[in-house]
């Protein structure tokens, strides 16, 4: 991971960085292996494209899109398309760190949160926070209702002012649990879920690479991993590829096999 320069020092709460920074380089090292659905691949694309033809949109007046919101169950893939944004713009990506800007006084908080979004602001960027419910959640059923308005109330002036050639990103496992003023926020949505027959093949064949294998170990462990997540399925292979390397061996189904069962994917 890249050191910050002086332009690039992130804000810090307590002495600690909110942040962690990322440079376009890092990113593209942290996304030599990903499996997009055909669908969020196209969503990128364009968004990549809109992106580049900034002064022909503001010409007719169209709004360029700056906030997206990823949302599907873990291991799906989402905090790796943020960092595929950042790599395909060019730009470095700041992935937030929910546990130092969460403070146990919620003032502090919102002030927090406007730090982040006010340097994003500052120097092009991808701002990226993950288990965005944390603090977007909603205000209706809040134990702490008065409070945590306040913490969303700030979140949505951020958003709304959040203008430049930054990008906000987030991820949630839990979009139904988002506030519905801050879910109207975002002008693009990505849907992730568990990987379908094709995605499986492809993602546990960039995994496999050109490490030696045996024979029909891509079909045989394509059916062993079905309904597993990416997360689930690099485990795995990785796992299995130690294996054999310890052995001096080739890949075999076997163990990959023997990595499933030690492994033990969640729900399986």
């Amino acid at each position: 991971m890249s050191k910050t320069n002086n332009n690039n020092r992130l804000p810090r709460a307590k002495g600690i960085d909110m942040a962690t920074f990322y440079t376009p380089k890092d990113c593209a090292k942290k996304v030599k292996r990903i499996v997009l659905h055909p669908q969020n691949r196209q969503i990128v694309e364009e968004f990549v494209i809109i992106l580049g033809m900034k002064e022909k949109f503001e010409e007719h007046d169209v709004p360029i899109p700056n906030k997206v919101v990823m949302f599907g169950p873990p291991g799906t893939g989402k905090t790796l398309t943020a960092f595929y944004i950042a790599q395909q713009l060019d730009i470095p990506l700041i992935l937030v760190r929910l546990d130092a800007i969460i403070h146990s006084h919620l003032g502090e908080t919102g002030s927090n949160i406007r730090k982040i979004f006010d340097h994003a602001k500052s120097s092009p960027c991808v701002l990226f926070l993950d288990e965005f419910d944390a603090i977007a959640r909603t205000r209706e059923n809040n134990d702490e209702v008065k409070e945590m308005s306040r913490v969303v109330n700030t979140l949505l002036q951020c958003l709304d002012e959040f203008e430049g050639d930054s990008i906000f990103v987030a991820a949630t496992n839990l979009e139904e649990e988002l506030d519905n003023a801050v879910w109207r926020r975002f002008d693009t949505k990505m849907t992730f879920g568990m990987p379908d027959d094709n995605s499986r093949n492809e993602y546990i064949q960039l995994l496999i690479g050109d490490f030696e294998q045996e024979k029909h170990i891509l079909e045989l462990s394509s059916k062993l991993l079905m309904g597993c997540s990416f997360a689930d399925i690099e485990q795995i292979v990785l796992k299995a590829k130690r294996k054999a390397i310890i052995e001096n061996n080739q890949l075999t189904f076997s163990a990959i096999a023997e990595s499933f069962e030690e492994y033990k994917p969640h729900g399986k």
